[in-house]
């Protein structure tokens, strides 16, 4: 199925397996290339070094085009690019919007530069400064969210740029693809959905508390970090939500340094990422401290299965998906129900 990301990516299918962090590894992004899907690398919770053995071990999966997804603001951001460059990787994700500068870095070497965005003046601002598409994530989907639901803010960035637009979040089937395709997408990034397949590497455990979830387990806190962050409902969920301040901001410095621990990086480099997200974003100090919650909270149930002691982001699709195919069965299943949902519609008069 071609569209205007398949011709820029140079993927066979307008499909694209989002930069989970702690999901969104070799095994999974390599199977999401593939099968003929745009994967991306999640390389936010890994040191750089380990970011280019993950990009190689990619490449040794697969010789389809893939992306490494990374966080603009992050005080190594820098490195970050120059091993994209260096590696060759075609695409390279952000979810926040990057600077014009490096933009610019990027395109002059050949990569391919998608941004996530969350709002019509932020893709207005990142197609100016030359973002090659966008991804557009509504409210419904998982991890850090707004609360435009996709229907309403598709329709008005696909009206606002002249860049490919992609479509995220509430995304599982192929009748979603061919409605985003109707609404002038250019594909859809899916999260949730490639979580559950056997190519995750996601703890069966946790894989099946997912597919218990009914959409109404699903639910928005802004408890773990500060910000809007929808995950499913569970025990550990509930009693973040009835926790004080000084409980929630206690837990947040003793998770920043098992963060620290775990990816190698300084107290000084941190306080600078903390900076630089504060300024981002308009938080608060005390915001940007509970900020490190995220990553440690979504590793105890992403790697260690620890449902208890840990976070699952999850899209509202969570609450309908009930299977884990590989990733080639969805690929091929998506576009298979997209071209007969399209076939299926009348004839223009």
């Amino acid at each position: 199925m071609s569209t205007a990301l398949t011709e820029l990516v140079g993927v066979r299918h307008p499909v694209v397996q989002t930069g989970m962090g702690w999901v969104a590894g070799p095994r999974l992004v390599s199977a999401a290339a593939n099968a003929g899907a745009l994967g991306v690398l999640a390389s936010a919770t890994m040191p750089v070094d380990r970011l280019r053995s993950a990009v190689r071990e990619v490449r040794s999966r697969t010789d389809a085009p893939f992306g490494v997804n990374l966080r603009a603001d992050a005080s190594d951001a820098a490195d970050r690019v120059r091993v994209i460059i260096e590696e060759g990787v075609r695409v390279a994700s952000f979810a926040l919007a990057p600077s014009r500068e490096l933009i610019a870095r990027l395109k002059d070497a050949g990569v391919v530069v998608i941004p996530s965005i969350g709002a019509r003046r932020h893709a207005e601002k990142v197609a100016a400064w030359g973002a090659d598409a966008v991804v557009v994530q509504g409210g419904e989907g998982g991890g850090h969210t707004g609360d435009t639901a996709t229907s309403v803010l598709l329709p008005q960035v696909v009206d606002a740029v002249d860049i490919p637009v992609v479509a995220a979040g509430g995304f599982h089937d192929g009748r979603g693809l061919a409605a985003a395709l109707a609404y002038g997408a250019a594909g859809i990034a899916m999260g949730t959905r490639f979580l559950l397949t056997s190519d995750s590497t996601v703890p069966d455990t946790v894989k099946a508390k997912y597919l218990a979830a009914t959409v109404k387990d699903v639910t928005v806190t802004t408890k773990v970090d500060g910000l809007p962050h929808r995950m499913l409902r569970t025990d550990l969920v509930d009693t973040l939500e009835r926790s004080g301040r000084a409980t929630a901001l206690l837990r947040a410095v003793r998770h920043a340094a098992a963060f620290r621990r775990e990816s190698g990086t300084s107290w000084a480099r941190m306080v600078r990422d903390g900076i630089a997200m504060k300024h981002g974003r308009e938080l608060t100090w005390s915001q940007v401290l509970l900020a490190a919650n995220t990553p440690m909270l979504l590793k105890a149930s992403m790697v260690e299965g620890r449902t208890d002691l840990g976070v699952m982001a999850a899209g509202q699709v969570a609450g309908v998906i009930d299977d884990l195919p590989s990733c080639a069965e969805l690929v091929d299943r998506i576009i298979t129900q997209a071209r007969a949902a399209l076939r299926a519609l009348p004839p223009a008069d």
